[in-house]
């Protein structure tokens, strides 16, 4: 359930049961002819090793203006190189696909032994890749941040863990985020460690969270989800009076963009049923209980967009990107692409594309949908791309924790995308633990990101107003309390 331990090669970790064959060294390897490169044979990644202390320690928090911050770390993205690059230079891998830096970037980034190939530093980009190539690459990496709000713990026993996620929190590692997540800060901060999740949240929805403690109840749990006996109510505040009656919207959902994280109502997309009810109207605004019974990405959100009520505060379907009528009754006269650009483009204007958790880099590669770098949650991943049928990314949300550290089975095809993307997201290892800015020395030389001064979001831009209130299933059931933006008399 959890990203595999410390990975593939350079012998740091045992090889797990029915790996002996593929572990062992080699047996007297066959000649090679003269300057042909030797490739070693691949090691099964070991799955189930959640994340830990060596994790956790990467790096820590600070908090500054209501945000929590992570100081910014060396990581590595750790890779097979197969599909499509097998017989192309890295040089022309990185030219034609990871445009996000220049080439002189990658030059010197193997110059200062950043780029490995079979555990060896990579001396020259003209190297032409080979099935089963093993690529490191150590970034600077830099997070965006969240909101400090802490997360508080509801319910925990020797089956469950379950918390009231603040907004703007991704659940697990996923695009840029990794210790700005709800699994590091648990582990962290709350020393849970293992966790196996059950369901997840959008980023930027608040509310309960639930973790099981171990596979049996995360099996068990999953089958009541599959067999839709889970009952889950959210509660938001939408745009202008809302019908007091009850409203069925039955409306399918299409996925647009993985990357940016956008969905819209198309006949092509996939069934879903939410059932809404209005708790109170102020006059401007009105709060509504929602009760989806489906479980579709951004279904809630994308089924208000639909009946004309988005909620207030939704950084994607509150845009006038959408149009005049904000993408009421699917109503949107633009293609997918220039609603992408048009979203993009106005959060751009605002300074405030950290909200979809997107970096300007992210956009210049060549292909979309290829890292999970989406704002509001990982949904399925590239699994819809057909660029990436065989990615690693994960098969199902389940196994959303493997992707960020691009530890993946042979046959990942992808993931030198995000391994090169996050190139930019390094930064200053600050060695002395002191809290606050990173100084000048402490930049590091190769890394854009350091070079850049981002706008802070404000702790108000980091809150949407939807919020899971409570979860049932069979032999459980979870409340959270009502926000205050829902309470019936609060005002903007």
């Amino acid at each position: 359930e959890e990203e595999p331990g410390p990975g593939p090669a350079g012998g740091e970790e045992e090889p797990g049961p029915g790996e002996k064959e593929e572990a062992a060294p080699a047996p007297k390897k066959r000649r090679l002819a003269a300057g042909e490169r030797y490739v070693p044979p691949p090691r099964e990644l070991s799955t189930g090793v959640s994340f830990g202390a060596a994790h956790f320690a990467e790096t820590s928090y600070y908090f500054e203006g209501g945000l929590r911050k992570v100081r910014p770390y060396y990581f590595d993205f750790r890779t097979y190189c197969k599909g499509r690059w097998v017989g192309r230079s890295l040089l022309h891998v990185f030219s034609t696909e990871f445009r996000a830096q220049p080439l002189a970037y990658y030059r010197a980034a193997a110059r200062a032994g950043r780029l490995r190939l079979n555990e060896e530093p990579v001396r020259d980009l003209d190297v032409v890749l080979k099935n089963n190539d093993f690529l490191r690459n150590t970034v600077h990496r830099h997070e965006p941040p969240v909101t400090a709000q802490p997360i508080q713990i509801l319910v925990e026993d020797n089956e469950m863990v379950v918390v009231d996620k603040p907004s703007s929190l991704p659940v697990h590692p996923c695009g840029r985020f990794r210790h700005n997540t709800v699994i590091f800060i648990l582990g962290k901060e709350h020393d849970l460690k293992e966790l196996h999740t059950i369901h997840r949240l959008d980023r930027m929805t608040s509310g309960i969270l639930m973790f099981a403690k171990t596979a049996e109840v995360s099996k068990r749990i999953d089958e009541q989800v599959r067999e839709r006996q889970l009952e889950k109510e959210y509660v938001c505040r939408v745009v202008g009076e809302f019908p007091e009656h009850e409203v069925v919207c039955e409306e399918p959902i299409l996925v647009v963009s993985y990357k940016v994280g956008v969905c819209r109502v198309d006949p092509k997309g996939k069934p879903c049923k939410t059932i809404f009810q209005r708790l109170s109207y102020n006059g401007k605004t009105s709060v509504v209980k929602c009760l989806p019974r489906t479980g579709r990405t951004h279904q809630i959100r994308v089924h208000l967009q639909y009946l004309g009520h988005p909620i207030v505060n939704d950084p994607i379907y509150n845009m006038e990107a959408w149009g005049p009528d904000r993408g009421k009754g699917g109503k949107i006269d633009k293609t997918d692409e220039e609603l992408l650009k048009a979203l993009v483009e106005e959060h751009r204007s605002k300074q405030s594309l950290d909200i979809l958790g997107i970096l300007e880099e992210d956009l210049n590669s060549s292909a979309e949908n290829k890292d999970c770098g989406n704002s509001s949650d990982c949904t399925k991943s590239a699994q819809a791309d057909p660029i990436n049928e065989n990615s690693c990314p994960a098969k199902d949300t389940k196994d959303l924790e493997r992707n960020d550290t691009a530890a993946c089975p042979l046959n990942s095809d992808t993931n030198l995308e995000t391994l090169e993307k996050n190139k930019e997201l390094g930064s200053c290892e600050i060695q002395d633990g002191q809290t606050g800015e990173k100084s000048s020395e402490e930049k590091d030389p190769l890394c854009v990101e350091c070079k850049i001064t981002r706008r802070d979001p404000s702790p108000k831009e980091l809150v949407m107003y939807l919020h899971a209130l409570r979860y049932k299933g069979a032999e459980f059931e979870y409340c959270s309390k009502m926000p205050e933006w829902a309470m019936e008399d609060w005002e903007e």
